[in-house]
Formats: structure tokens, sequence, C-alpha cells
């Protein structure tokens, strides 16, 4: 991992013992790579976080359905559209889908998870996706014949700039993860699409409290625009080649990978040039250090300050101030820092002021806050993972269906 953490991937990662994947061109909306199926070579071990939206698709819903008994054998994403606020069609086309993987990778549509992401409220096109897996199955060699975990990053792309890939070992396993999202990014229980796979044996109730264990310090600390997608799942699958592993060290790793993950994300959101770490610490617990930090990477203003180059740390102080539930917070006892500089109380010089504008023109910039609410070793603290605010970034939605 790089010191930004938002380096393209690299030019080949391969995925863990006993996986595989397809990917190709559907004709979803152009000539770009849009369906990636990936497989193991026996049903594995599963585990997912989904998005709470009221309008999630019904993708999402398949597999939050598939995967309830811990046990999957491939997943399937379709890009470029998401298959959501599609009435009965899209429940059909979600069903089909699972139903035509099954069918190639020779398993039960059941053990099949789908994710779709892209354009909201438009169906399939009519027949490309049966006439392509039509082709698939009839070919005259295995569908699945690539490990490459870079190829399976790319076919999932919408507005992404890069693949992104992530992978570390554990013991005699590999964790390797691939992940999409650019925009549309405030995670609720979980964000944008994510399929990481281990070849470490592991039970899917274990598998299951890692996970969201890690996604609650990774990818639901991660947020680009405040928007919750209807689409967000982060799904695990181990399928056990490499036999049991210390779950302490899967867990190391498979943070590794979510982290690296996560800041990828966050340093690709539309249009971003900046990836923003906000670190909120001497606080109540840890769920007051994650609202607070929370606020601050979310605040335009504080977006726009880093993109402008402008160490304006009062803007940090207006976003505390906005968390006015938070009664044992004293605007007194807060401590803000840009990098190591602290700006308040002390203010800084005009020498360290400048200081800060060169440091805020870096790759990455981070802002800490001590919230003094608690000084002892009970004190909570949190870390998220933003990006700036650009006009790139309103000129990419503002075009978005056009």
């Amino acid at each position: 991992m790089n010191s930004a953490g938002a380096a393209n991937a690299a030019a080949s990662v391969d995925l863990p013992a006993g996986f595989a994947c397809h990917v190709g061109n559907i004709g979803i909306k152009d000539g770009t790579d849009d369906v990636m199926v990936l497989a193991a070579d026996r049903v594995a071990a599963a585990a997912g976080v989904f998005t709470k939206s009221l309008f999630s698709g019904a993708s999402v819903r398949r597999s939050q359905a598939n995967i309830a008994d811990g046990r999957v054998q491939a997943v399937v994403v379709i890009s470029k559209n998401s298959n959501v606020a599609t009435g009965a069609q899209g429940e059909r086309d979600a069903a089909n889908l699972a139903n035509r993987v099954a069918e190639l990778v020779g398993c039960e549509p059941g053990q099949v998870l789908v994710g779709s992401t892209g354009l909201i409220g438009v169906p399939y096109p009519e027949g490309k996706i049966d006439t392509y897996f039509d082709r698939l199955i009839a070919g005259p060699g295995p569908a699945l014949d690539s490990n490459d975990a870079v190829a399976a990053a790319t076919a999932i792309m919408t507005t992404d700039t890069h693949p992104k890939t992530a992978s570390a070992s554990a013991g005699a396993a590999t964790v390797v993860g691939i992940a999409k999202g650019s925009g549309m990014i405030e995670p609720d229980m979980a964000t944008m699409i994510s399929v990481i796979t281990t070849d470490a044996e592991i039970a899917p109730d274990r598998l299951d409290a890692m996970l969201r264990r890690v996604c609650d310090v990774t990818f639901n600390a991660l947020s680009v625009d405040t928007d919750t997608s209807t689409s967000d799942m982060v799904v695990m699958l181990a399928n056990g080649a490499a036999g049991p592993v210390d779950e302490a060290e899967l867990e190391t790793a498979l943070g590794a990978v979510s982290l690296d993950l996560t800041r990828q994300l966050a340093f690709d959101g539309e249009g971003a040039e900046t990836l923003i770490v906000v670190t909120a610490n001497g606080a109540r617990d840890d769920a007051q250090a994650k609202r607070v930090a929370k606020v601050i990477v979310n605040s335009p203003l504080v977006k726009t300050a880093v993109h402008g180059r402008d160490p304006n740390w009062g803007r940090v102080a207006m976003a505390i101030g906005k968390c006015s539930d938070e009664t044992d917070i004293d605007p007194d006892r807060v401590r803000i820092r840009f990098g190591d500089q602290e700006v308040y109380p002390t203010p800084a010089t005009a020498e360290a002021l400048a200081e800060l504008e060169a440091y805020l023109a870096s790759d990455e910039v981070l802002i800490s806050v001590d919230l003094g609410v608690r000084s002892d070793g009970t004190a909570g603290s949190f870390t998220v993972y933003g990006c700036d605010l650009t006009d790139q970034y309103v000129r990419i939605n503002a075009d978005y269906t056009t």
C-alpha cells in the first residue's frame, strides 16, 4: 500500500487458489466490459453487508436472500445499470441472472450473489443478457478461465478512473479484494460494491462477524458525497482451499485489504484531487468520535477549503459545532490540527499558515481533532476517509445521464 492508499491498482493481482473469473461485454451501455463472474471451485463460506436504502435494488434483495445460509459459490456483477426501481421486471431479471450464472458455474441458483451498479430506473436491455450467456455456456472451453483480479475490478467500474484491488496474506492463505465506487458514497451498513475472496477455511458465522467488525472501521468509515447508494454491497467468500488459519491473522489481513480499498475509493471520489483523513479522539466513546469525524469530512466547506489549499480551521470548528446533541463537548477543551500543526486554540503563525497551504496541496491531508471530553484510557477515537470537493464533481454528476 502506498502512502496515500490511492495509487492505481497493481498491474497484476491473482485471485486466491480455487477462484476464477470471467469478464466481458454484454452491451449494457457501451463497448467496455460490463459483466464480471467470479466463482469458487466449491461451495464457499460467505458473508455480506448491504445497503439499508429504502430503494435498494432487486439485485441487493436477491443477494440478501441467497447469502442467508452462509454458503455461496459465485458472484456476478453487472455494471452501468443498477437494476433499481425497475419493478417486477427487475426482480425477474435478477433471478434470471442468478439462474444463468448457476448454469454456467454448475451450482444452484441460490448459491449465486448478484450485484448491479449504474443508472437507476432503467431495465436491463431486453434479450442481451440471455444471448450473452447462451453463447458463453455453449462455448468450446471453460468460461471462467482467468484469475486476474485487476480485470475483474475493471469490469465492475462505472465512473471510477482506475480498477481497485488489494491483497494480503494470512498464514498459508491469501485475501484479495476488488471494489468499485467513485460517487454516491456515504455508507449505511456497506458502501459501493466490493467482492473479497480468500482461500482460508472459516465457518460462515465466524466470517460474518469478522466482516462486520472490519466494515465498521473501513468501508463504513468512508464518505465521498454523503449520498447512500441503492446498490451497496460488500461480500466475502472463503473456499477453504488453504485450510484453516489463525483467525486473528485472517482478520488483520482482511482489515488491511479493506482499508486499502477504502482509501483508494476515497481518493478516487468523483473529481477528487485530495484524500482527506479525519481523526477524532478524546471523545466520550468511539461512536461519538465517529459522528464528529463524519460531520467534518462531509462538510462541503471543509472539502472546498482543502481543495483551495486554504487552512481555514474555522470551517472545522463550524462542523464540530453542528453536533449540538453532543452536550459534553466544550469548545474551550477542543484542539484542532492540520497535519502536525495546531491551529486552535493556539493560533498558527503567519509562517505556519504559509507552510499549511503547501501541506494542503499534498495528495493526502490529515485533520485531527481532540474533543477533550476524556483524556484517560477510555477515551473514544475514530478515523474516517473522504476527499475534497471540486468543480469536476459537479460536472460529472450534472451530465451523468446525458
